[in-house]
């Protein structure tokens, strides 16, 4: 699969993951077999995902967070077939 998305990334701009160009393209995530819309940050080779814990907000402003461990399947949305 050479057009896949990056082994680890996040939606924060001020995060070193966070790539804009990837992010563009929309990258959805599959997690233990279900798709997940509220992962915040993802890596495929430690197996886990950072998930938003509600409306719980820091004293930056930024969503809590919590790790869950488990098989991570990142795809770019661009790329599925036959879905509307």
């Amino acid at each position: 699969m050479a057009d896949a998305p990056p082994d680890r990334l996040s939606v924060n701009p001020d995060s070193p993951h966070y790539d804009e160009a990837a992010l563009s393209r929309g990258v959805g995530i599959r997690f233990k077999g279900q798709e997940k819309t509220n992962v915040e940050e993802y890596s495929v080779s430690e197996g886990w995902i950072r998930v938003a814990a509600g409306a719980a907000r820091d004293r930056a402003g930024n969503p809590l967070t919590i790790l869950l461990k488990g098989p991570v399947e990142p795809y770019y949305r661009d790329g599925e077939a036959g879905e509307n």
